[in-house]
């Protein structure tokens, strides 16, 4: 069976959205050094250069994810999180797909996201390989990190 999802911009202020996000800060904390987390809390992922999309099956919360605008030609993706009964299912394919079309239409050249290396993260980096992300050097505001993998692809 398919799933069938309604991804959709969303405003963050659903208590679905709102509590999937807190469990992805709280996660990014258990498994990563402080300062190695990057994951955007909700009132940053609402400012104006981020936008947010939230994937629903039914009335259900599938998953999220964002783009932030770096510059006219490059987006970040930012908080990219499946819900934990439907992971390993596609959620995380069509966001990421979602995210990439949005792209496009910005305009962008480029997408680049950044994901931890150890293990707990090896999931999500097989998604973003699987999609043409490739390793490259830190990007944006981010610097050198032995935990923190920087991706990138070509739109």
């Amino acid at each position: 069976m398919t799933l069938q999802l309604t991804i959709v911009e969303d405003d963050l202020t659903d208590r679905q959205v709102l509590d999937l996000l807190q469990f992805h800060l709280d996660e990014m904390h258990r498994w990563s050094p402080p300062e190695s987390v990057h994951a955007m809390p909700a009132e940053r992922l609402r400012q104006p250069d981020v936008t947010f999309f939230s994937a629903w099956d039914g009335e259900r919360l599938a998953g999220c994810g964002a783009i932030k605008h770096l510059d006219r030609g490059h987006g970040e993706l930012k908080s990219m999180r499946a819900a934990d009964p439907y992971r390993g299912k596609g959620v995380g394919k069509a966001i990421l797909l979602r995210l990439m079309e949005e792209g496009r239409a910005r305009g962008y050249l480029r997408v680049s996201l950044e994901t931890g290396r150890p293990e707990p993260f090896h999931a999500a980096q097989r998604l973003y390989r699987a999609h043409g992300f490739e390793e490259c050097p830190p990007f944006g505001s981010y610097r050198h990190d032995s935990f923190s993998l920087c991706m990138t692809r070509a739109l």
